[in-house]
């Protein structure tokens, strides 16, 4: 994987053609990003090369602690994504499967041409896609999570869009390119400090009942009101 750095975006391009896999190397390696990003940095823009956004992990492990190894690589990663200060941002033009449908769904924001498929193909080994199944249910509901997972049907980007898991759908690789850049220049626009509070506002709130994410949000406006001046 490659990161450049330019004008406050790190540009991450996977490039292990030709599925895009991820290895636990490169787990690490972007979830350290994301931990601790560069100084001045604002949004991760993460694409692919080849024909394919991710089509998962390296599933090398054969014993129970090499399994587990991976598996808590993946968990990191995303968890640090979760996290991140970071604004993230899935440039998908192609299909992704398990792990690469996982970081589609846990960006902030993921734009895909609308020929791309997302599937969870895990159900074809003889497994259960625990990972998946800790985040999927809500992002796409409980019936459509168990469809997906146990039958392992691909999802077309369309009907991917109307569940949630994508913000926009382009129709070719270029529209997409143009359409990413325009949507990072809108955030680049914008303070990274509140973008930053409000990926946190949307995390603490999600694990609170109604009202006591109203009663933590009055905390939240007052303090914000005084940070307004910035940056």
């Amino acid at each position: 994987m490659r990161f450049e750095t330019t004008d406050g975006v790190i540009l991450a391009e996977l490039d292990r053609p030709p599925q895009n896999l991820f290895s636990i190397d490169l787990c690490d390696r972007l979830t350290a990003l994301l931990t601790d990003p560069p100084a001045g940095s604002h949004v991760l823009r993460l694409r692919a090369t080849g024909d394919v956004f991710c089509l998962g992990r390296d599933r090398g492990g054969s014993t129970p602690s090499d399994v587990r190894a991976e598996a808590e690589a993946l968990a990191r990663l995303t968890r640090a994504a979760r996290r991140t200060r970071l604004v993230t941002v899935a440039e998908v033009q192609g299909d992704a499967a398990g792990f690469g449908v996982g970081l589609v769904a846990v960006f902030d924001v993921a734009v895909a041409v609308r020929s791309a498929t997302f599937r969870f193909p895990e159900v074809g080994i003889g497994l259960a896609p625990a990972l998946v199944l800790a985040w999927l249910p809500r992002v796409v509901g409980r019936r459509e999570a168990f469809w997906l997972t146990a039958t392992g049907e691909p999802l077309p980007a369309p009907r991917a869009a109307e569940l949630g898991l994508l913000n926009e759908l382009v129709d070719t690789r270029d529209d997409l390119t143009k359409r990413v850049d325009e949507m990072v220049t809108l955030l680049r626009a914008r303070s990274p400090r509140v973008h930053a509070d409000i990926k946190d506002m949307l995390r603490a709130f999600a694990e609170l009942g109604d009202d006591s994410a109203l009663d933590a949000s009055v905390d939240r406006l007052v303090v914000g009101s005084l940070r307004r001046a910035e940056p």
